[in-house]
């Protein structure tokens, strides 16, 4: 009986170690530190505060962060298309509560990170953790 249950212990582990797909179709972010802080206090984060904006920080992540204020909190998403190759036109422009990519028009939601118009497209939005303290927001990983 004890060998009839460890082959069933060993079955149903095997099963679920093998969903590795996703991360197959989304390998071209790469996992880089980030660690940023901004002060909503700066002309650049004037609009930040109010329900519904979003701006991009260049230099950090894979292709700079955009940050948004959904009304719940903020969030903040690695600016680069994952569905894309990294290349000059495929940083993500910021619109209020969504982005588009600059190579193919990919939109996303900047609430959920994930992809708006287009089911074929398999990967989401990189996400960042946000704390706020103040005026102060702190974007890692």
């Amino acid at each position: 009986m004890k060998l009839f249950y460890s082959f069933i212990c060993l079955f149903v582990l095997s099963a679920c170690s093998g969903n590795s797909e996703e991360n197959e179709n989304c390998k071209f972010l790469l996992d880089i530190n980030v660690y940023e802080t901004i002060n909503l206090s700066l002309p650049q984060y004037s609009q930040l505060p109010f329900v519904g904006n979003s701006v991009y920080i260049p230099n950090a992540g894979n292709a700079g962060i955009i940050v948004v204020n959904t009304g719940i909190g903020y969030y903040a998403w690695d600016a680069s298309d994952p569905n894309e190759i990294p290349s000059d036109c495929s940083t993500l422009v910021p619109s209020g509560l969504e982005a588009t990519g600059g190579c193919s028009n990919n939109k996303y939601s900047l609430v959920t990170g994930e992809p708006l118009e287009n089911a074929e497209l398999q990967c989401s939005l990189k996400f960042y953790r946000v704390e706020q303290n103040g005026n102060y927001l702190t974007i890692y990983n």
